[in-house]
């Protein structure tokens, strides 16, 4: 029974382990454009069952309750928040906020498409607009040499003022929404890519079809609450002290045992 105790609370130092490094993550990523929290949640490990409510306990009569013991937690997955982050002005024409649902479309180094939140895009040599690591927008949109004063419209348009003082459209940044946002699997980089769970994405016009509306010039920040992370910290190292603490009662009274019998 004591080896018992042992391992349920080794399980609950490597639940609670786990949720710290989560924990740790988003405070780390506070400052981190467009990211969004993650959570940890646990289930239960199989159970041990001794007595099966309703098994005969005699001739007559049937346990009420039975015996059923656990046998610990384990991390069940990370969910990710998808709540809005709080904007802020830049002033820089190529910086996109998405006020709402949806992602900006991404072209990967393997061809694959990434989806991001992160708006903090910028012009590659050839005037194409990438995100801050040089990974091209899609559709891929290009920016003349001479054009200036860029500007983004809330269904996506961009457009721009050419050398002859006329305002030209160039193209329009299309969003991509999901089913299920939080089935889409993180890769780094501001960068999430589509699985099974996140089902196909639904491609479209800004502030169309569920799709949020743009917001030119600004950024979405993280929507992490540093307070409300710090108090999942200490309520982790709380819970954390206390398996500690199993373990160590444990041992003693398995000593005590050993040492009396």
């Amino acid at each position: 029974m004591s080896f018992g105790a042992l391992h349920v609370a080794r399980t609950g130092l490597d639940a609670q382990g786990f949720r710290m490094q989560v924990i740790a993550n988003n405070l780390a990523n506070v400052n981190t454009t467009g990211f969004k929290r993650d959570r940890a949640s646990f289930e239960t490990l199989s159970y041990q069952l001794m007595t099966a409510p309703g098994a005969p306990s005699s001739a007559e009569n049937r346990y009420a309750t039975g015996l059923n013991l656990g046998t610990g937690v384990s991390l069940g997955g990370t969910s990710r928040i998808d709540t809005q982050g709080t904007f802020a002005a830049t002033g820089n024409g190529l910086d996109i906020a998405i006020d709402g649902a949806g992602y900006f479309q991404v072209e990967m180094p393997d061809g694959r498409t990434g989806y991001t939140r992160a708006g903090n895009f910028g012009r590659a040599a050839d005037g194409t607009i990438v995100t801050s690591d040089g990974k091209p927008l899609t559709p891929a949109i290009q920016i003349p040499e001479d054009a200036s004063n860029v500007s983004i419209g809330v269904d996506g348009t961009v457009s721009a003022t050419g050398a002859d003082g006329t305002l030209t459209e160039l193209g329009r940044i299309e969003l991509a929404r999901f089913a299920n946002p939080a089935g889409l699997q993180a890769i780094g980089d501001n960068m999430l890519i589509e699985t099974a769970a996140s089902g196909a994405p639904q491609v479209g016009a800004a502030g169309q079809e569920g799709r949020g509306s743009l917001r030119g010039g600004m950024l979405e920040g993280s929507n992490v609450n540093v307070v409300e992370e710090l108090v999942d910290m200490i309520e982790t190292q709380r819970a954390y002290e206390v398996n500690s603490k199993m373990i160590q009662a444990t041992d003693e009274m398995m000593k005590n045992a050993a040492q009396t019998l």
